[in-house]
């Protein structure tokens, strides 16, 4: 069964990031959906929760509060889902086009196309660009990659400072600063996090993906293990031409 609820004192990312995996702890929950902006939370469970239980459980994340929606609110939400659904990629294809469109123009107008250059600018522009989304709300960012990445889930800090290694790596890909050493550890910090986006598809668990920060919101899907596993791939592939 699947019943939707308002809840109420939702400011971030990780305030949603918390709900969520306080609503997930419970035994008969199945999945869960919580969004900021409606603010509302769909949820699937085995056998009916009472309210109580619900509310008990979101309140150890923080001052937040659960009440069952109405006929009406729930028929307008379920519209907006189906819209969400089809546009939240929207963005990140976006990007990628961007960067795949604006690098391709750099080489076009270079003496002689190099591939290689072309991907180091374009994973220059992947870090700098993702990194930039984290940077606008750092915190709520560190909340919401704790709830899927195997490293910030154990480390709180490692949220905090992994926007700045995705800057620094930008930086470094764009100057060309010790190529092969840069691409060694973009190899090992996107293999880590591959790993984390993994267990969780596996899992069916349901999660924002945090790649843009908590301004632009995606759900945790194949299109976030893609970005991974390309930067693992193009790293790979730049050691081989670099060694």
């Amino acid at each position: 069964m699947t019943h939707r609820y308002n809840i109420t004192g939702m400011t971030c990312g990780g305030c949603v990031a918390k709900v969520k995996s306080s609503i997930l702890k419970l035994g008969d929950v199945l999945s869960a959906d919580v969004k900021q902006d409606a603010p509302q939370a769909t949820i699937t469970m085995q056998k009916h929760i009472p309210l109580a239980t619900l509310q008990d459980a979101i309140s150890h994340g923080g001052k937040y509060t659960i009440a069952e929606a109405d006929a009406a609110m729930s028929h307008h939400v379920a519209a907006d889902d189906t819209t969400a659904t089809g546009n939240s990629y929207y963005p990140i294809f976006l990007i990628f086009g961007y960067i795949a469109g604006i690098t391709l123009i750099i080489q076009a107008v270079m003496p002689q196309f190099s591939f290689m250059m072309w991907m180091q600018h374009f994973m220059a522009g992947f870090f700098l660009v993702f990194s930039f989304f984290k940077l606008l709300n750092l915190s709520g960012f560190a909340e919401g990659y704790s709830t899927y990445d195997i490293i910030a889930k154990r480390i709180k800090g490692y949220g905090y400072i992994y926007p700045f290694i995705e800057l620094g790596l930008g930086i470094a890909l764009l100057t060309g600063f010790q190529p092969l050493l840069t691409n060694i550890i973009t190899v090992v910090v996107m293999a880590v996090s591959t790993i984390g986006v993994t267990q969780s598809l596996l899992k069916k668990t349901p999660f924002q993906c945090a790649c843009l920060g908590t301004i632009i919101k995606l759900p945790l899907s194949k299109v976030t293990l893609f970005e991974d596993v390309l930067m693992v791939v193009m790293g790979v592939i730049m050691i081989g031409l670099l060694a």
